[in-house]
């Protein structure tokens, strides 16, 4: 990785913004469930400490659009990471106000703090200038370790970098190269699995490794678009129908490449887009009326697993049914047992991917689990991340 790294720089007595996404999912009683992405930060925030510096997390969470809103404090990320290292990380109220200056102006060498939501601040997700200035004024260094949010042109991730000595962290920098490394010198069979809703999310995906991979494995609601495209009855399953062109296209480059591309034969079907609703097994071309695909079927699933039984490589990017409900989450489940279970350098991309092999138990025999989905996606598709190209060059 050409990028300065933070361990290239001295930071003893001195503050450190330390840019992290500590945007993590939450249980139905308030409570983090997954703690991975605070986890993953572990390495740059314990370096910044052992050596002495003062450190200043920020962080993003959710969406409250420049509104301070309780329900999305960092509070609950400040005591999970208390926790962690083992000491007291004090949270600001605020973000740029007199209660994060005051925080920061009394915190001794290997003392951490954090600042409240950046995007209780409209000036963040307009990566403002004059915000970027003033979070900037905050510390003497600036160190980016916030991979899941490094497809963003938001001050805090693209705007400090202009105002203060910048380096990368230890998450990212094991992000790109792990990434880097399984798309520029794959293992074979090297399968891509996309799923998700919109055959348009990863189109850039498609076209960046259609060269580069033996095979595509389809799943998700973007299946429907594609059967659609090729004639058949879907029923009342998710297509954009604008995109029929587009999915045409894709068969038709990938057949001309000599790259599979693998549909599902069946699909379980229900009546409503519900958790509970009434649900049968039918061919994928065959969807009736008042019906709509939600996973992939037992068929596709062995079909599926047959085709990755002997991957060397395998990028994921997207679940293969609505994975977060029970009843249609098997085909998800199942791919990700299979791989649990291969040799093959698998890449998991996405948190619905990633809670759902969590949930299956077999994260830990994934290859890597990226922390960020929006990210991940638009390094798969070849382009540079607006907050990695931000950083200095060595």
């Amino acid at each position: 990785m050409n990028k300065v790294i933070v361990n290239e720089s001295k930071v003893s007595g001195k503050k450190v913004l330390l840019r992290c996404d500590f945007n993590v999912p939450y249980d139905e009683s308030g409570e983090i469930s997954d703690t991975r992405r605070i986890d993953e930060s572990l390495k740059t925030i314990n370096f910044l400490v052992k050596n002495g510096a003062k450190v200043i997390i920020c962080s993003h969470f959710r969406r409250p659009h420049g509104v301070v809103n309780p329900s999305m404090s960092l509070k609950k990320a400040a005591e999970c990471l208390s926790s962690k290292i083992g000491q007291e990380v004090k949270l600001a109220k605020d973000v740029i106000g007199e209660s994060a200056k005051s925080i920061v102006s009394n915190l001794s060498n290997g003392e951490v703090c954090m600042l409240e939501n950046l995007r209780f601040e409209i000036g963040e997700e307009n990566n403002d200038i004059e915000f970027a200035k003033q979070l900037a004024s905050l510390a003497d260094i600036y160190v980016n370790d916030a991979f899941g949010a490094c497809h963003r042109e938001h001050a805090s991730l693209v705007g400090v970098p202009k105002l203060l000595p910048s380096y990368c962290g230890f998450l990212i920098k094991k992000e790109v190269e792990t990434i880097s490394g399984v798309l520029d010198n794959p293992k074979r069979p090297f399968i891509s699995i996309l799923g998700g809703a919109k055959v348009s999310d990863k189109i850039g995906v498609i076209e960046n490794l259609v060269d580069k991979v033996d095979a595509f494995i389809i799943g998700g609601g973007m299946t429907y678009t594609f059967m659609n495209a090729l004639g058949y009855g879907i029923g009342d399953s998710i297509c954009e129908k604008s995109k029929l062109g587009l999915a045409k296209d894709i068969l038709a480059l990938t057949k001309e490449k000599g790259v599979k591309l693998l549909l599902p034969v069946d699909s379980k079907v229900g009546r409503e887009y519900k958790c509970d609703t009434e649900s049968m097994i039918v061919d994928s071309d065959k969807i009736p009326e008042g019906w709509q695909g939600l996973d992939i079927g037992p068929r596709s699933i062995k079909i599926f697993s047959d085709e990755l039984a002997n991957a060397g490589s395998v990028v994921w990017n997207g679940p293969l049914g609505v994975s977060e409900w029970e009843n249609f989450a098997d085909g998800t489940f199942s791919i990700a047992r299979v791989l649990s279970e291969s040799n093959a350098k698998t890449i998991v991309g996405g948190g619905d991917v990633a809670a759902a092999v969590n949930k299956a138990g077999v994260a830990s025999k994934m290859y890597h689990i990226s922390t960020g989905g929006g990210a991940s996606l638009m390094f798969l598709e070849g382009k540079e991340l607006p907050a990695i190209a931000a950083l200095p060059n060595k």
